[in-house]
């Protein structure tokens, strides 16, 4: 890890990139052996390499319930690849440089802040430790107050387990869980009713979700919006119209029969959870195809840059959506909060949705018919996956091979970020300056 984070000569995307897959790979090598599974046997390793590429892209999706295949050893890795895969490879490895004492260089400190989507370098590693700090005690917090709850069920020793392994993945956007010793696969649905497990949860997810960099701007701004970065703004807004405007959908169509408590209680979780964190309390084939297409698009958008989550993000959706009013409106460029956005930024954010719907759509097509499964309930996994979601009409561990390995890629690229990808592996491109002629084209 010391030398991959030295990166001198590379490229900070490279070093984001090389991070994960290191942290993939180690963690692979682990949960394959004997000591990882209850069964104590070796786990196939392509099994063992979507276990731990889910975990470290903070996803969801399983080949093995959780709690019934994997040893507490085994859980442990889990938890471990979740935690460093939510705060970030780059920031935990920058967290150990620190306490070893190793002076942090100008590479080091860039590397950080694009990791972190942070607005400049300046500053990095004290936004680093607030990161950690706040991280951890909000962790704590989710496992306390999830504790009672656990205890009453498990007992203390595995009560305090469940409550801390929870309290982690939700922070964190993970979706594991260790509720198959109730049902294989069943998630939170057996806390359908319970508004402890629920709203923590619930809550856990939506301060993951939202951005260490708008943790920061709530901490130093407290309750004085205005100001706050026009960043934090738009992701603080765009969060709450995506958790209003499904609740509502899921409240009025999804679970009209349902006692109004426990009906309130399942809009405001299936409308949290999509968006990467991977939990449901609801049972997602009883849910109509119009409620499961809302759920796929969520999971597309995902949660903010710079947070535990993964998907296109808040951001690139509000940049687009002000484009589109700009065109409306005649202006030349789109506008947020009284702030013009550039052309660039724009062009960034056309070329994420181009791409999150290529793979998305490409990669569900492609599973369908060699599966010979219908097309919706592809996509819908195609879609958990590169939104690092983890939710699953439970299809995911019957695929074949094949599938599982699309699943990765889709896993990878949707935690790493496909421009970063594509700026790890593609090398630059000189500019000589000399531009080609200009010629009208018509659109729409």
């Amino acid at each position: 890890m010391r030398r991959l984070f030295n990166g001198y000569g590379r490229s900070s995307f490279r070093v984001i990139l090389l991070g994960f897959i290191s942290v993939i790979l180690a963690g692979s090598l682990l949960l394959s052996l004997p000591i990882s599974s209850r069964s104590k046997q070796l786990t196939p390793f392509l099994d063992a390499l979507f276990t731990s590429t889910s975990a470290v892209c903070v996803t969801g999706l399983v080949v093995y319930d959780t709690a019934e295949y994997w040893s507490e050893f085994g859980q442990l890795i889990i938890l471990l690849l979740i935690q460093i895969g939510g705060l970030g490879v780059i920031t935990v490895a920058g967290a150990f440089s620190i306490l070893s004492g190793r002076r942090i260089g100008l590479m080091q400190r860039s590397t950080m802040q694009e990791a972190i989507s942070a607005p400049n370098v300046g500053g990095i590693v004290r936004l680093t430790w607030f990161i950690l700090r706040t991280s951890f005690a909000i962790e704590l917090i989710g496992a306390i107050l999830l504790f009672p709850t656990f205890c009453s069920e498990f007992g203390v020793l595995r009560g305090a387990w469940n409550a801390i392994f929870h309290s982690i993945s939700a922070f964190c956007n993970a979706g594991f869980d260790l509720m198959g010793v109730k049902a294989p696969f069943s998630s939170l649905t057996y806390y359908a009713g319970n508004p402890i497990v629920s709203l923590v949860i619930a809550m856990l997810i939506i301060v993951g979700g939202i951005g260490f960099l708008t943790w920061n701007d709530i901490h130093t701004n407290r309750y004085h919006f205005r100001k706050y970065r026009m960043q934090s703004k738009v992701i603080l807004v765009t969060t709450g119209i995506l958790i209003v405007v499904p609740f509502i959908y899921f409240f009025i169509f999804e679970f009209a029969e349902e006692p109004l408590g426990r009906r309130i209680l399942l809009s405001i979780f299936q409308s949290i959870t999509p968006r990467t964190a991977g939990f449901n309390t609801a049972d997602l084939n009883n849910i109509s195809e119009s409620g499961q297409s809302i759920i796929t698009a969520l999971m597309l958008i995902g949660g903010s840059p710079g947070s535990t989550a993964g998907g296109m993000k808040t951001t690139t959706i509000a940049v687009l959506v002000a484009s589109a009013f700009a065109v409306f409106r005649h202006r030349s460029s789109p506008q947020l909060f009284s702030r013009r956005i550039s052309g660039d930024i724009v062009f960034q954010a056309a070329t994420i949705l181009v791409m999150y719907l290529s793979f998305f759509f490409v990669s569900g097509l492609i599973i369908s018919r060699m599966e010979n499964l219908p097309i919706l309930d592809c996509l819908f996994e195609t879609a958990s996956a590169i939104g690092t979601v983890g939710l699953t009409l439970g299809i995911t561990p019957q695929l074949n091979s094949i599938s599982h390995m699309i699943l990765i890629l889709l896993m990878f690229v949707g935690r790493v970020g496909g421009l970063t990808v594509i700026f790890a592996t593609l090398t630059s491109v000189q500019n000589i300056g000399a531009r080609l002629p200009q010629e009208k084209i018509t659109v729409g």
